[in-house]
């Protein structure tokens, strides 16, 4: 008799214990539930967030660098691609850099090439008065700036929506 009295009363700790660890969950799970990740805030003036460290407004023809989240140089003129060979919208990483690129593809010079773009695509010095192959052109003294700015890695944004106010 003392077994099954002792047996009953494991069972009934057990499922105390149990009972316990199920309404502590319970209450865990009623906690509040969290949204979506919070986007960033925009550099003012610009349409991109603090997080690039260089920005282009394809609509807008210009770009940014940025630091720390503020405007280091910008807004700048540039040329983009055509319809044929579109500059691509989108968040990249700076790949890799060469002073004095000549590009294999059209053996035409590149200078001051940030790349950041799948294809070859870059920010470097060019003509403004045409469109690119899908590069981002900037005239030599923004080029330069952007090519000694730049490190691999830093993240790049490539906007083709309206531009942001403020």
């Amino acid at each position: 008799m003392r077994t099954l009295s002792r047996v009953r009363r494991r069972a009934a700790m057990i499922g105390l214990v149990v009972a316990m660890l199920l309404s502590a969950g319970s209450i865990a799970l009623a906690g509040p539930i969290p949204g979506p990740p919070v986007p960033a805030p925009l550099v003012p003036g610009t349409p991109c967030t603090v997080t690039a460290r260089a920005c282009a407004d394809l609509i807008g023809l210009q770009a940014w660098l940025f630091q720390d989240g503020r405007i280091l140089r910008g807004p700048v003129p540039i040329s983009i691609g055509d319809e044929f060979d579109p500059t691509p919208p989108g968040r990249y990483a700076v790949e890799w850099k060469a002073k004095d690129w000549v590009s294999r593809e059209y053996g035409t010079p590149m200078p001051y090439s940030v790349f950041f773009a799948p294809g070859g695509i870059a920010f470097h010095e060019g003509s403004l008065q045409t469109s690119s192959a899908g590069c981002i052109r900037m005239e030599r003294d923004n080029a330069a700036a952007f090519f000694d700015h730049l490190q691999v890695g830093d993240e790049v944004q490539v906007h083709s929506d309206a531009p942001a106010v403020g």
